[in-house]
């Protein structure tokens, strides 16, 4: 148990919670979730499923009417020939990673993945017993990978690479010259992609592209989704994976052994999402784009402050390097306590991560409005603490 890591957000978020019950004014950029209610056809089909009873065990990759579903979805959406029987469906999205990591690594192996990144990827590494290796994500290059890099990583011990994109924490997506030149390294060195497209819908320019299409990748890449991001359903626990045949068995005794199932009419309520797509879901991802251009416009217009446009999911990486305080977790946590505005160190996604914060967009335009007038204002009267 020592070896499994967290996220700092919810620990941020307790955090700022306490300060709430004083009396504090907070604003909440630390956690990602979609500040949007779940539309309201996705939860008539839940409760529709309950009124009907539907509240007892299913198969433990999921319904067929689901899984289905999640094939035609990707057919039309991102262009990839999927059986449904390949189709894993998890209570959230969160257990792919964990079973697929479970599944494929063992002590010795090594695993490669994005610093900064999703901080799960590299506790569940470790926690599988593998040795997690990582691969930098700068800003100098736009935070995509330095594929040299990426070469040179890759050991005769290497057996996955873990992807993800649009990406949490720099709002970065892969470019298809990257995209085809990771599927090269993957093919020649025979190695596994966890691909992580939890954010895929939430793209601002162009579209969102999977790896899985590459020629050679569809049987040795696991794709990761869910619903939590793009229908607002972050509580109701519903993700999936798809696995090249030879995972599926196994994947599927991981679930039986551990959930057992989904949650039948959480299964419904997603079918829904898929089959019949809400028109919110468009009008949310409108506005988070509104959202995005006012925050990284007002960060920039911050002395000591500078902000990448990012391109995809809900995230502002902000260079904070200039306001010459000792660490990133040192400007999060003053921030907190002393302009009441709730953000995570970048460091929290992984050494890399040091001079930045993360700051989700998932708020009211009021609030992020507040919160970058807060970060000025604190900014321009905060010392540098002392050294030593």
């Amino acid at each position: 148990m020592s070896r499994l890591g967290t996220e700092t957000a919810f620990e941020v978020l307790a955090r700022a919670r306490a300060l709430e019950a004083n009396g504090r004014d907070i604003v909440h950029l630390e956690i990602g979730e979609p500040d949007f209610d779940t539309p309201p056809s996705i939860v008539a089909a839940g409760v529709a499923a309950l009124e009907r009873g539907e509240t007892h065990y299913t198969p433990s990759a999921g319904v067929v009417e689901l899984r289905e579903a999640i094939a035609s979805y990707l057919a039309a959406r991102r262009g990839l020939r999927v059986d449904p029987s390949q189709v894993v469906v998890t209570p959230g999205a969160k257990p792919i990673m964990f079973y697929a990591l479970l599944a494929l690594l063992d002590a010795g192996d090594e695993a490669i993945y994005p610093d900064p990144g999703f901080p799960i990827y590299s506790s569940m590494i470790d926690f599988a017993g593998a040795r997690g290796i990582a691969l930098p994500l700068r800003e100098a290059n736009a935070f995509q990978p330095d594929l040299d890099e990426l070469r040179e990583l890759v050991t005769e011990r290497t057996k996955l690479i873990i992807l993800n994109s649009p990406h949490n924490p720099t709002g970065g997506v892969l470019g298809e010259d990257a995209i085809r030149e990771i599927a090269s390294i993957a093919r020649e060195r025979d190695l596994w992609v966890l691909s992580d497209e939890i954010y895929g819908e939430l793209v601002y320019e162009g579209r969102h592209r999977s790896i899985a299409l590459e020629q050679g990748l569809a049987e040795r890449t696991i794709l990761l989704d869910g619903f939590s991001k793009t229908f607002a359903m972050t509580g109701w626990r519903l993700g999936y994976g798809v696995f090249p045949r030879p995972l599926v068995e196994p994947v599927t005794k991981l679930v039986t052994n551990s959930v057992s199932c989904t949650a039948t009419f959480v299964q419904r309520a997603g079918a829904a999402a898929l089959l019949a797509r809400p028109p919110e879901v468009d009008r949310m991802i409108a506005e988070f784009r509104k959202r995005r251009d006012a925050v990284v416009k007002g960060l920039n217009a911050i002395p000591g402050i500078t902000c990448r446009l990012p391109h995809g999911a809900f995230y502002a990486f902000p260079n904070i390097t200039g306001i010459g305080l000792r660490s990133s977790a040192d400007v999060a946590d003053r921030l907190l306590q002393e302009a009441g505005v709730a953000t995570l160190a970048g460091t929290c996604f992984g050494g890399a991560g040091e001079g930045y914060l993360r700051l989700s967009y998932a708020n009211s335009l009021a609030n992020l409005q507040k919160a970058v007038s807060r970060i000025a204002e604190w900014s321009s009267r905060v010392a540098p603490l002392p050294t030593g």
